[in-house]
C-alpha cells in the first residue's frame, strides 16, 4: 500500500483510499468502476451535492429527534455545514461522475462516506474506521439511495429554478418591456412569411417576447408544485421502510425551512421513486421557454441584418470585433450564442424524455441522466438570458431614418384600402406599383380608383396600426 493511502472496508472487502481525503471504499470503488467520460466536466451537478449535504443535515437533525445520539447526530449537522460553507472542498471529495449506478447509490454513498468520516474525525475517531458514527447506520439512518436521490433531484431544480432561472428571465422581460415604452410610437413595416405585411409599431413587435418571457416563468412555475414534492420517507420501493412514524413531514418541514421554498412530503412515494414525471414536466418548460428564446434571437439578428443590405432597422451594440479578414465588421454574436443555448436545450429534452420513461417497476434507473440535463438546462438559460440582456438589448436602439424609409415603400400599406375600393381593385394598385417601381399613391390615382386627397386620408400608418 501506498504511504498517501489509507485501508477502508465495505461490504466486498478492502480498499485503498487516498489519505487526504475524506470519502470511503464505495466512492473509491465508483470511481474505478465507472471511468466514463471527463472526470471534470461530466461530475454529479454541484447543485446535486449541495441539495444532498443539506437533506443530510435535515435528516441527522430529525433523526436526533427520533433517539439517534445526540453526539453523533451533532457531528454529522457539523460536517454538513462545513460542507455547505466551503470548508470542506467539494472538488476533492465528491469526484464521481454522472454516468453510474441509475439510482445515484454511489453519489448517495460518497456523501454518506464523507459525513461519516468528518463527523469521526470530529468526535476524534479514525478516518475509515466506521466508529464511532456510521455512513450506512448513522448518516443514511432512515433513508435509501432510491429516496434520498430522487429528493435531491427534485431540491436542486427548484433551487437553481427561484435562484438563477426566474429573475434572470424576468429581467431580460424588463429590458422588452422598457424597448417596447420606448420605441412605442414608431411605426414599421411588419412581416409575414418573411414579406411585407401591414405595418406595427416596435413597442408592439417588442411586446410580444416581452409577454413570451412571462408565460415562459408562468410555465415553470406552474410546474414547481410538483417538483416541490419530496421522495423522501419512501426509502427503497416507496413503502417507508425503516423509518419513523413522521419522519416524511418532518424531513421536509426542515428543508423548507432551511431552502425557504415550500417543499413537502410527495403525495405517493411510489409514484416518486418509479417516476419523475416532475422533471419530464418541467424540462417541457424550460423547452418552450428555449423556443421563445430562439424566436426572440432570430427576429433580432434579422432586424439588425445589414448595416446596409439587410434590414438594418435594429442597431445591434458593437461588442467584438466580428471577422478575422473583414475590417469593421460586427456580428450579431449574442443572438448566435442564445440561439445555440437554445439547440442544446432542446437537445436536453431529449435526453429527459428518454430518461423519464425509464422508470422500470419500482424505480427509475436514469436519475442521474435526468437531474445532469435538467440543470444544465436551468444553468445555459440562466445564464444567456442575462448575456443576452446586458450585452445585446440593454444597448439595443432603432434606424428611424431606415424604418421610415422602408415603411414608405411599404406596397402592403395598400391593404387599408380595401374597405374603401375592396380587395381587387387594391390588389391591381399594388401589383401595378410593383411593376412600374413606382408609389402606391402613383398608382392608385393613375388607375382612377382614388384621388390624391383620398389616397393622403386613407392610407395613414400610424392609422393600421390598432383596431379603428
Amino acid at each position: 500500500m501506498s504511504d498517501n493511502n489509507r485501508i477502508e472496508n465495505d461490504s466486498m472487502g478492502e480498499v485503498e483510499v487516498p489519505k487526504e481525503v475524506y470519502y470511503g471504499a464505495q466512492t473509491q470503488r465508483s470511481k474505478l468502476n465507472f471511468a466514463i467520460g471527463d472526470p471534470t466536466t461530466e461530475r454529479m451537478p454541484p447543485p446535486v451535492i449541495q441539495a444532498m449535504i443539506l437533506l443530510k443535515l435535515a435528516c441527522a437533525e430529525i433523526n436526533k429527534e427520533f433517539g439517534l445520539d445526540p453526539k453523533l447526530a451533532d457531528a454529522i449537522m457539523q460536517a454538513a455545514r462545513e460542507v455547505l460553507h466551503g470548508d470542506i472542498s467539494q472538488e476533492d471529495n465528491f469526484p464521481l461522475v454522472v454516468w453510474q449506478t441509475g439510482s445515484g447509490t454511489q453519489t448517495n454513498m460518497n456523501v454518506n462516506e464523507v459525513l461519516s468520516n468528518r463527523a469521526i474525525e470530529i468526535l476524534g475517531g479514525e478516518l475509515g474506521s466506521k466508529k464511532p458514527v456510521h455512513p450506512n447506520d448513522h448518516v443514511n439512518k432512515g433513508q435509501s439511495s432510491n429516496d434520498v436521490f430522487p429528493t435531491a433531484m427534485h431540491m436542486a431544480t427548484a433551487v437553481q429554478i427561484n435562484k438563477i432561472l426566474i429573475p434572470s428571465l424576468n429581467k431580460l422581460k424588463e429590458s422588452f418591456d422598457e424597448k417596447s415604452s420606448e420605441y412605442k410610437d414608431i411605426v414599421k413595416v411588419g412581416r409575414t412569411h418573411l414579406q411585407d405585411a401591414t405595418p406595427l409599431t416596435f413597442g408592439q413587435e417588442f411586446s410580444a417576447y416581452s409577454t413570451q418571457l412571462s408565460l415562459g416563468v408562468d410555465r415553470i412555475t406552474a410546474a414547481l408544485p410538483r417538483v416541490y414534492q419530496l421522495a423522501i420517507g419512501g426509502t427503497a420501493v416507496g413503502t417507508g421502510l425503516n423509518t419513523p412514524h413522521l419522519f416524511s413531514k418532518k424531513v421536509c418541514s426542515k428543508i423548507s425551512e432551511l431552502t425557504e421554498l415550500p417543499f413537502l412530503p410527495a403525495t405517493n412515494k411510489f409514484e416518486a421513486l418509479s417516476a419523475h414525471d416532475a422533471l419530464v414536466e418541467m424540462h417541457g418548460a424550460l423547452n418552450v421557454i428555449a423556443c421563445s428564446l430562439m424566436k426572440i434571437a432570430n427576429d433580432v439578428r434579422l432586424l439588425g441584418s445589414g448595416p446596409r443590405c439587410g434590414l438594418g432597422e435594429l442597431i445591434l451594440p458593437a461588442n467584438e470585433p466580428g471577422s478575422s479578414i473583414m475590417p469593421g465588421k460586427v456580428n450579431p454574436t449574442q443572438c448566435e450564442a442564445l440561439s445555440m443555448v437554445c439547440g442544446q436545450v432542446m437537445g436536453n429534452q431529449v435526453a429527459v424524455t428518454v430518461g423519464g420513461s425509464h422508470g422500470h417497476l419500482q424505480l427509475n434507473v436514469f436519475k442521474p441522466l435526468i437531474i445532469k440535463n435538467v440543470l444544465h438546462s436551468i444553468r445555459l438559460l440562466a445564464d444567456t438570458s442575462v448575456a443576452f440582456r446586458k450585452h445585446c438589448i440593454v444597448g439595443l436602439s432603432v434606424d428611424e431614418q431606415r424604418v421610415k424609409d422602408m415603411l414608405s415603400r411599404s406596397l402592403m400599406l395598400v391593404t387599408a384600402l380595401n374597405p374603401r375600393i375592396g380587395y381587387d381593385n387594391s390588389a391591381l394598385i399594388a401589383k401595378k406599383a410593383h411593376t412600374e417601381g413606382t408609389t402606391l399613391k402613383e398608382a392608385a390615382i393613375s388607375l382612377g380608383l382614388v384621388t390624391s386627397e383620398q389616397f393622403d386620408e386613407w392610407v395613414s400608418p400610424i392609422d393600421m396600426v390598432g383596431n379603428k
